[in-house]
């Protein structure tokens, strides 16, 4: 009679326990990393849930952790001013955001011809972006003060009737923010744009001009549509800059005339921190926040949704 063994299963080998080396060196990159987790956690998200607090409270000079609702969103939406900075936002953000995609892309697919001294060109036009909005500020009210800059300059070349007043014209004033900003932005857009032509396949283009289509046709048809993802980048960089305009405001115009060329950062700055009136400052600041969500969030969706199709 023949008798069938059980099968021998294969015992697997104990694994050796991990030394305390093995657990430091697995562990490390949380380690390394849990400072500044911490740190954004504490500093950013928790000074935004501290602001919120503070902008249903009636502070002022001092915060008050008294709970008053929707108070100081009432008094924020009743004030003047806070309407002329949402509007002076529209004006620049709108403004700067067009005139450096077009002048930024212009620039781009000029350079991407391969001119002589590329190199030189390119650091001449990046080099505002190494100058803080102060620098740029200070710089601009020189040259459109209409005692020292371009108004006395153009004076001095015989036309004595020409006038250039836009820095203490309320109703242009904010246009000068929107000149000085795109002149420092406008360089970065176009490193973008370059390295966005830089990196298309030339066989597209070639195949494009053995079927007839001349360069301008090339660029609208083809190449420009296939930059979206980097018109997609530095639309979301160009409103980011411009909805936390500060510094440059306040070097190029204090606000003014008058509070003329207030803007949403410029506006909670005051009333936070030199008419004590730190409720509606916190307010305002939330309601930063929301125009950046309004912003972001829509386009992020759009653009993911727009990838997963693709």
């Amino acid at each position: 009679m023949c008798t069938v063994s059980p099968p021998v299963r294969a015992v697997a080998p104990q694994q050796p326990a991990p030394s305390f080396l093995d657990t430091i060196e697995s562990a490390l990159p949380k380690i390394v990393l849990a400072p500044t987790f911490v740190a954004a956690l504490v500093f950013i998200y928790g000074y935004i849930l501290w602001n919120a607090y503070l902008s249903l409270t009636p502070s002022r000079m001092l915060p008050n952790y008294d709970f008053a609702g929707l108070v100081q969103y009432e008094t924020l939406w009743a004030n003047d001013r806070w309407w002329v900075a949402l509007k002076n936002l529209a004006v620049f953000g709108s403004l700067f955001i067009i005139i450096c995609l077009a002048v930024g892309l212009l620039l781009a697919i000029l350079l991407d011809q391969k001119v002589r001294a590329e190199g030189l060109i390119r650091s001449i036009y990046l080099y505002p972006l190494a100058l803080s909005f102060i620098v740029t500020g200070t710089a601009w009210k020189w040259m459109l003060n209409p005692g020292l800059g371009l108004e006395r300059v153009v004076k001095g070349w015989g036309l004595e009737n020409f006038t250039f007043d836009w820095l203490i014209n309320p109703d242009m004033a904010i246009y000068t923010v929107v000149i000085a900003a795109v002149w420092q932005s406008s360089g970065f857009v176009m490193a973008l744009f370059l390295a966005g032509l830089r990196g298309i396949d030339d066989s597209i283009i070639k195949a494009a001009q053995v079927d007839g289509a001349s360069l301008p046709r090339i660029y609208w048809r083809i190449i420009i549509p296939s930059l979206r993802p980097v018109f997609f980048s530095c639309f979301m960089i160009l409103a980011h800059i411009a909805i936390k305009t500060f510094d440059l405001v306040v070097a190029l115009t204090g606000g003014g005339p008058g509070f003329a060329s207030d803007l949403p950062a410029t506006f909670m700055y005051s009333l936070a921190f030199t008419r004590n009136q730190i409720g509606v400052g916190a307010a305002s600041a939330m309601m930063m926040l929301m125009i950046v969500v309004a912003v972001v969030v829509p386009l992020m969706y759009s653009e993911l949704k727009g990838t997963r199709r693709g």
